[in-house]
């Protein structure tokens, strides 16, 4: 079964924000069938930094980037998210 690799990046909505919190809520709204391989850490400008979730989800379920782009965006603190990469692997 072939699985499908996403990097998505993060934006917090305060950049005082706990990134440790961040990352814990973004993985409790995440799809069951959704795992996290890693969280990266990327500085932007003015002390934001934003959060790289790499994701690794099943490819035969249609429609699973559309749950997660909505997990991810309704998660508290989160300002912003956008799609930096999807692959097969």
């Amino acid at each position: 079964m072939a699985k499908v690799l996403a990097s998505i990046k993060v934006f917090p909505s305060d950049p005082s924000r706990d990134l440790s919190q961040l990352k814990a809520q973004i993985e409790k709204r995440l799809p069951k069938d959704v795992s996290v391989l890693r969280f990266q850490e990327e500085p932007i400008a003015f002390g934001l930094v934003a959060l790289i979730a790499n994701l690794l989800m099943p490819e035969e379920v249609s429609g699973k980037m559309d749950e997660i782009e909505d997990a991810m965006k309704s998660t508290e603190g989160v300002s912003e998210i956008q799609v930096v990469s999807v692959t097969r692997t």
